[in-house]
């Protein structure tokens, strides 16, 4: 087991966001191209939603065996921590970026169900490395 290292914990964090954010962001892209058209996006996010926790828990399972990060409370909310803040910054920047949202925009939208409904997945995804052990 490795020591108390909270630049290990950042890293897990940057790591586990980027495995999920490149997942979501496929799954993401069929969500919003092919099934909230056809189903709406409320209905679209509540089939998303399980696949993409399913994702969190695997990666993060991962990561936390790939970088062997103690199961110190501090370093595991830590690194989900880092890993939530750096799936905002990534999700506004693409909101911003591609399709021009502003700030308040982005904000406004999670308070809409689908939106709430995504930061209730995004929360759970942060606290996963507080709850999981490695796999």
């Amino acid at each position: 087991m490795s020591a108390f290292n909270p630049g290990r914990a950042i890293v897990a964090g940057l790591v586990y966001f980027l495995l999920v954010f490149a997942a979501g962001f496929a799954l993401g892209a069929v969500r919003t191209l092919f099934v909230a058209p056809r189903l709406g996006e409320t209905l679209a996010v509540i089939i998303e939603l399980p696949l993409m926790l399913v994702i969190s828990w695997i990666a993060c399972g991962a990561v936390l065996k790939r970088i062997d990060l103690p199961p110190q409370i501090f370093l595991r909310l830590l690194m989900g921590a880092c890993a939530f803040v750096f799936l905002m910054i990534a999700e506004f920047a693409l909101a911003h970026f591609a399709f021009s949202q502003s700030i308040d925009s982005f904000f406004a939208g999670l308070t809409r169900t689908p939106g709430a409904l995504g930061l209730a997945g995004q929360i759970a995804f942060a606290l996963f490395p507080l709850v999981r052990r490695a796999a």
